[in-house]
Protein backbone atom coordinates (compact mmCIF):
# COMPACT_ATOMS: atom_id res chain seq x y z
CA UNK A 1 0.00 0.00 0.00
CA UNK A 2 1.45 3.48 -0.65
CA UNK A 3 2.19 5.92 1.74
CA UNK A 4 1.44 9.25 0.44
CA UNK A 5 2.58 11.61 3.42
CA UNK A 6 5.83 12.16 1.29
CA UNK A 7 3.93 13.73 -1.79
CA UNK A 8 4.29 17.02 -2.04
CA UNK A 9 3.01 19.97 -4.14
CA UNK A 10 7.02 20.28 -5.52
CA UNK A 11 6.43 16.56 -6.69
CA UNK A 12 2.43 16.93 -8.21
CA UNK A 13 3.77 19.63 -10.46
CA UNK A 14 6.86 17.84 -11.42
CA UNK A 15 4.61 15.24 -12.49
CA UNK A 16 2.37 17.44 -14.54
CA UNK A 17 5.24 18.86 -16.16
CA UNK A 18 6.22 15.10 -17.15
CA UNK A 19 2.62 14.36 -18.35
CA UNK A 20 2.98 17.47 -20.18
CA UNK A 21 5.88 17.01 -21.83
CA UNK A 22 5.45 13.21 -22.95
CA UNK A 23 1.86 13.63 -23.41
CA UNK A 24 -1.53 11.38 -21.45
CA UNK A 25 -0.42 7.84 -23.21
CA UNK A 26 3.10 8.15 -23.33
CA UNK A 27 3.37 9.07 -20.04
CA UNK A 28 0.80 6.14 -18.42
CA UNK A 29 2.48 3.70 -20.69
CA UNK A 30 6.94 4.66 -19.81
CA UNK A 31 5.15 3.78 -15.70
CA UNK A 32 3.33 0.89 -16.58
CA UNK A 33 -0.07 2.72 -15.37
CA UNK A 34 -3.28 1.83 -16.24
CA UNK A 35 -6.08 5.13 -17.24
CA UNK A 36 -8.26 5.30 -14.09
CA UNK A 37 -11.64 6.59 -14.70
CA UNK A 38 -11.57 8.35 -11.13
CA UNK A 39 -11.67 12.31 -10.58
CA UNK A 40 -9.26 14.63 -12.87
CA UNK A 41 -6.64 16.60 -11.59
CA UNK A 42 -7.44 20.21 -12.68
CA UNK A 43 -4.14 22.55 -12.94
CA UNK A 44 -3.84 25.87 -15.29
CA UNK A 45 -7.34 25.33 -16.98
CA UNK A 46 -5.96 21.31 -18.19
CA UNK A 47 -7.26 17.75 -16.72
CA UNK A 48 -5.22 15.08 -15.56
CA UNK A 49 -5.95 11.52 -14.58
CA UNK A 50 -5.40 11.87 -10.87
CA UNK A 51 -4.12 8.57 -9.74
CA UNK A 52 -1.23 8.78 -12.64
CA UNK A 53 -0.30 12.21 -11.61
CA UNK A 54 -0.17 11.22 -7.63
CA UNK A 55 1.24 7.62 -8.45
CA UNK A 56 4.39 9.36 -10.58
CA UNK A 57 4.46 12.02 -8.00
CA UNK A 58 4.89 9.45 -5.48
CA UNK A 59 8.04 8.27 -7.57
CA UNK A 60 9.91 11.83 -7.09
CA UNK A 61 9.19 11.20 -3.29
CA UNK A 62 10.05 7.90 -2.91
CA UNK A 63 11.63 6.60 -5.74
CA UNK A 64 9.07 4.31 -6.41
CA UNK A 65 5.87 4.50 -8.93
CA UNK A 66 2.28 3.73 -6.76
CA UNK A 67 0.66 2.18 -8.97
CA UNK A 68 -2.66 2.46 -10.39
CA UNK A 69 -4.51 -0.43 -8.33
CA UNK A 70 -3.00 0.82 -5.09
CA UNK A 71 -4.58 4.55 -5.82
CA UNK A 72 -7.85 3.17 -6.93
CA UNK A 73 -8.10 1.48 -3.42
CA UNK A 74 -7.08 5.07 -1.84
CA UNK A 75 -9.30 7.18 -3.61
CA UNK A 76 -10.53 9.38 -1.17
CA UNK A 77 -6.84 9.48 0.09
CA UNK A 78 -5.79 10.60 -3.17
CA UNK A 79 -8.65 13.04 -3.48
CA UNK A 80 -7.45 14.50 -0.68
CA UNK A 81 -3.97 14.68 -0.68
CA UNK A 82 -4.78 16.81 -3.93
CA UNK A 83 -6.97 19.34 -2.37
CA UNK A 84 -4.64 19.68 0.57
CA UNK A 85 -1.70 20.82 -2.01
CA UNK A 86 -4.19 23.44 -3.49
CA UNK A 87 -5.39 21.48 -6.55
CA UNK A 88 -8.76 21.39 -8.10
CA UNK A 89 -10.44 17.85 -8.21
CA UNK A 90 -12.97 16.93 -10.73
CA UNK A 91 -15.40 14.48 -10.94
CA UNK A 92 -15.25 11.87 -14.07
CA UNK A 93 -16.76 14.09 -16.80
CA UNK A 94 -19.62 10.75 -17.78
CA UNK A 95 -20.52 11.01 -14.17
CA UNK A 96 -20.79 14.81 -14.28
CA UNK A 97 -22.94 15.33 -17.15
CA UNK A 98 -25.15 12.50 -15.98
CA UNK A 99 -25.75 14.33 -12.17
CA UNK A 100 -26.88 17.71 -14.02
CA UNK A 101 -30.65 18.20 -13.68
CA UNK A 102 -33.14 19.53 -16.62
CA UNK A 103 -33.38 22.39 -14.82
CA UNK A 104 -29.59 22.79 -14.98
CA UNK A 105 -29.18 21.80 -18.83
CA UNK A 106 -32.42 25.03 -19.68
CA UNK A 107 -31.01 27.25 -17.33
CA UNK A 108 -27.41 27.05 -19.14
CA UNK A 109 -29.19 28.14 -22.53
CA UNK A 110 -28.98 27.43 -25.46
CA UNK A 111 -25.85 25.76 -26.96
CA UNK A 112 -23.00 27.44 -27.84
CA UNK A 113 -22.22 27.97 -31.62
CA UNK A 114 -19.04 25.47 -32.63
CA UNK A 115 -16.18 27.24 -33.18
CA UNK A 116 -13.15 26.10 -35.58
CA UNK A 117 -10.21 25.10 -33.48
CA UNK A 118 -6.87 25.27 -34.99
CA UNK A 119 -4.72 21.75 -34.10
CA UNK A 120 -1.13 21.60 -33.30
CA UNK A 121 0.54 18.29 -34.44
CA UNK A 122 2.99 17.72 -30.87
CA UNK A 123 5.49 15.61 -32.13
CA UNK A 124 6.13 12.47 -29.77
CA UNK A 125 9.62 12.00 -28.43
CA UNK A 126 10.40 8.23 -28.39
CA UNK A 127 9.47 6.62 -25.11
CA UNK A 128 12.03 6.28 -22.37
CA UNK A 129 12.53 4.48 -19.48
CA UNK A 130 12.51 6.54 -16.46
CA UNK A 131 15.75 8.62 -15.07
CA UNK A 132 17.69 6.15 -12.36
CA UNK A 133 17.52 8.04 -9.16
CA UNK A 134 20.37 7.78 -6.41
CA UNK A 135 18.65 5.64 -3.32
CA UNK A 136 20.66 7.98 -1.35
CA UNK A 137 20.37 10.80 -2.46
CA UNK A 138 16.85 10.92 -4.83
CA UNK A 139 18.87 13.07 -7.65
CA UNK A 140 19.03 11.35 -11.23
CA UNK A 141 22.09 9.52 -12.18
CA UNK A 142 24.74 10.77 -14.68
CA UNK A 143 25.39 8.56 -17.79
CA UNK A 144 27.73 6.85 -15.63
CA UNK A 145 25.37 5.61 -13.11
CA UNK A 146 27.60 6.52 -10.12
CA UNK A 147 26.35 9.47 -7.96
CA UNK A 148 28.36 12.55 -7.90
CA UNK A 149 27.09 13.58 -4.84
CA UNK A 150 26.98 10.07 -2.91
CA UNK A 151 30.35 8.56 -4.98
Amino acid sequence: MATLSAVTQPHLLAAIAEYDDRGKDAFIGVYGLQAAPTESLVHEGRSYDAAAIVGVAHRFATGRVAMTEELGKQADAVTALLRKHGFEVAAPRAAASRTRTPAARTAAGARAPRTTRTTTTRSRTAEEKPAAICPTCFTQLPATGVCDTCA
